[in-house]
């Protein structure tokens, strides 16, 4: 799937409107050192493109620093492709490997009709008709745990190609892929377009947000794909929450996009600027009730689409970005694991917790690899999280064995190909993630039905 990034106008804001969106900032109280809602560590997809470009290029000198700094940190998922038949299983496979973690997913949805107003990023839906069933199916897959939603970068912000007509109904497309995502899953977080704060005033943005049916959604996001400086953007957020709370619409909270955000400010556009630097670290504990989480929306090191393709990931853009910047934290921050309801009868089941810790197996101590199963079981069904950890030299394909209990069969399969579905069944590796370097560790998962407890995992280099 192309993973696309969409364009950010960097438009400057009356005099009058920043003096208003200050005071409005200044009036209203400032959360102390609680977190928003949301609680959990964030989810990092294995196979997401720095990841994969790392593992198949273990001697490029920029490497290290791109693996520490940015393949290391948990980032968003972009789900841009108009696939309505596949986005169902697509979605699963994506957050039931991140319940099997115990971790929180973030997707970005990018696929509303007439997206990016033609620009860098032009494609979505056909029509908005067809947005609505590709939304349905999409929902479909979300299970019931904790889930970020990013949903439609620019599709408010951005309304210069739009007429009334147009715009009203793209307003109202939005409120129902809100509801239709909060009904299939009540535990999903899901946030509206809320542009930066060098773009609309905080109060043309509210009304934004009032007529796309934020009442409905967690809250906004800002500065996806930009470079605003974090307190500029907490500032601007606290403007657009005590403008909703003068219409209203209270309870609303903020996410802001701090992937690039840590050098310069500027242009929209960072394929041909060395100035940028990514900011800080994804995480949901950001010591301020009006902010869920600083997350990573916009993977770093992909391109905005003024130089290289959008959405193109490009080592020397991911090299700049990282350069220089500070390392992550050694240590977590304090979190819990995402609320669990109780799971469901039927597929896609992605509720109960982990009935089996994740191992914490050591690396083989010579050639070869090792491979560790964590089963997460409900009432039918399960997936399963399998790591692949290579020994003291580094391999370019593996092949892991699993022997399911009986009467247990797979049913899909996520970063590997399966020969079989039951009783001994081979995983390989597909063409981003056979090569893995010395000691280090790559991920494959699958869900079955019947149990999964008692699953074994060998693994061949």
């Amino acid at each position: 799937m192309a993973i696309l990034s969409s364009r950010r106008r960097s438009a400057a804001i009356s005099a009058a409107a920043v003096a208003g969106a200050a005071a409005a900032a200044v009036c209203f109280a400032v959360g102390g050192a609680s977190a928003g809602t949301v609680s959990g560590s964030l989810y990092r997809d294995p196979s997401s493109a720095v990841v994969r470009w790392v593992a198949a290029n273990p001697g490029d000198s920029r490497a290290a620093v791109i693996r520490d700094k940015i393949a290391s940190q948990p980032q968003a998922r972009w789900f841009a492709d108009f696939n309505p038949s596949t986005v169902q299983s697509e979605v699963s496979g994506f957050v039931g490997a991140a319940n099997a973690a115990q971790q929180i997913p973030v997707l970005s949805v990018y696929e509303i009709t007439n997206r990016d107003c033609g620009g860098a990023s032009a494609g979505g839906a056909p029509d908005l008709n067809q947005y609505q069933t590709w939304v349905s199916n999409f929902a479909r897959g979300l299970g019931n745990q904790t889930v970020l939603i990013i949903l439609e970068t620019d599709s408010l912000a951005l309304q210069t190609c739009l007429s009334t007509g147009e715009l009203n109904a793209r307003n109202q497309a939005l409120t129902t892929a809100t509801q239709t995502i909060k009904s299939a899953n009540p535990n999903a977080k899901v946030y509206l377009d809320g542009g930066h704060s060098t773009w609309n005033s905080a109060n043309d943005t509210a009304n934004r947000l009032r007529a796309a049916g934020v009442q409905y959604a967690d809250g906004f996001f800002t500065n996806v794909s930009n470079f605003n400086p974090t307190s500029s953007e907490a500032n601007f957020g606290r403007a657009v929450i005590s403008a909703l709370n003068g219409m209203g619409i209270s309870g609303k909270r903020q996410v802001i996009d701090t992937s690039r955000n840590g050098g310069a400010a500027g242009d929209w556009c960072a394929d041909d600027n060395t100035d940028r630097r990514i900011g800080q670290y994804p995480t949901t504990n950001t010591g301020d009730a009006n902010i869920d989480a600083y997350l990573w929306v916009k993977p770093p090191g992909e391109a905005d689409g003024c130089r290289y393709t959008a959405g193109s990931f490009q080592p020397d853009l991911a090299f700049s970005l990282a350069n220089g910047a500070p390392n992550p934290p050694t240590t977590a921050p304090p979190t819990t694991n995402p609320p669990t309801t109780a799971p469901p009868t039927t597929a896609p089941p992605t509720t109960a917790p982990p009935t089996t810790a994740p191992p914490t197996t050591p690396p083989p101590a010579g050639n070869g690899c090792s491979a560790s199963v964590a089963i997460n079981q409900w009432n039918g069904g399960f997936t399963a999280s399998v790591n692949v950890t290579a020994g003291s030299a580094a391999i370019t394909g593996w092949t892991v064995t699993v022997g399911l209990p009986g009467g247990a069969a797979i049913t899909g399969t996520w970063n590997a190909q399966a020969s079989g579905t039951s009783g001994t069944v081979r995983f390989t590796n597909v063409g981003y993630n056979g090569q893995v370097g010395a000691g280090q560790t790559t991920n494959f998962g699958f869900q079955g039905t019947g149990t999964g407890q008692g699953a074994t995992a060998t693994c061949a280099a």
